[in-house]
């Protein structure tokens, strides 16, 4: 589930070549503060996914509602007594 999850997330990335540098710059709607610069296309790539993963770990850690992507949710549901 996990897999599929950020496999959703990165086929909704956006990249786009920096006029300044000619870097790559990725992010993913939906999912704020996800993003990279980087010199090629494969490593934005990369390293996008690799904050996608940090971003999702530590939304899991604090509680965070993380978005549902593809009928994918990462949510724990919390149990009312």
């Amino acid at each position: 589930m996990l897999t599929s999850y950020i496999q959703a997330a990165m086929h909704r990335a956006h990249y786009e070549i920096m006029e300044e540098d000619g870097a790559y710059y990725g992010r993913i709607p939906g999912f704020d503060g996800v993003w990279a610069k980087e010199k090629t296309l494969e490593e934005c790539r990369e390293e996008l996914q690799s904050a996608l993963e940090d971003w999702l770990l530590l939304g899991l850690r604090l509680g965070h509602t993380l978005p549902e992507i593809n009928g994918i949710t990462l949510n724990i549901e919390q149990e009312v007594n």
